[in-house]
């Protein structure tokens, strides 16, 4: 089973609408991250980086060898989970992102040092349910979170720019939104199923002469 750490401080009301939520599936929930983990073999630690070390410390007397703890906070290395839980606990960190709201997500996971042969490819497979995950050693999650972590933010800020430009040039703003958030995902899904470079696809659409290439002349300028 899998259980999802949370943080000891008040939730917020919409916590119990979450709750009720999760119930109406059968999914056992509790306030207890002590029995959460207990009644569970893989721990996800799903909190804040700067909540961790209290969490880790409030369940490492109950975690064991049997348990696989997932950590999905941003910047919080593997050495120090596995200093926080009991000797040799089996850790993996992934660098998940917000996309995985929508089954999008673009993951890269790390394991520790304990892990047994297939927790890789079994926390690989869970982030596959809601997008992409790749492997990778660990010095790379800072990258990893610049690039796809942060990447959403640039994205909707790109979104947001395309929008007004098309607000200004006379659009609605409710397709002006579209158009762009549907052109940025068209755009990211050739890059994904041509495997070609994303200089070469934007070249095929810089026309001699035409609109795109002046766009991209007065951008870069």
């Amino acid at each position: 089973s899998i259980c999802f750490l949370f943080s000891p401080i008040s939730p917020p009301p919409q916590s119990r609408l979450i709750v009720n939520f999760l119930q109406t599936f059968g999914i056992n929930v509790t306030t207890n991250n002590r029995t959460t983990v207990q009644k569970s073999k893989v721990v996800v630690v799903a909190v804040k980086p700067n909540v961790v070390p209290t969490i880790l410390k409030e369940v490492s007397s109950c975690v064991t060898r049997d348990h696989l703890v997932v950590s999905i906070a941003a910047g919080v290395k593997l050495e120090s989970i596995e200093q926080d839980l009991p000797p040799e606990t089996r850790v993996v960190r992934v660098m998940p992102n917000t996309p995985c709201l929508v089954q999008n997500a673009a993951s890269v996971l790390s394991t520790g040092r304990w892990v047994k042969n297939g927790d890789g490819e079994l926390v690989k497979k869970l982030m596959k349910s809601v997008g992409s995950c790749q492997e990778s050693s660990e010095p790379i999650l800072d990258a990893v979170t610049a690039l796809s972590g942060c990447g959403p933010g640039y994205m909707f800020m790109a979104i947001d720019a395309l929008a007004d430009g098309g607000v200004k040039c006379g659009l609605p703003r409710e397709m002006a939104i579209q158009l762009a958030a549907q052109t940025m995902m068209g755009a990211a899904k050739m890059v994904l199923e041509t495997g070609r470079h994303p200089g070469q696809l934007k070249d095929d659409v810089c026309s001699p002469g035409g609109a795109t290439i002046e766009a991209m002349r007065s951008e870069e300028r």
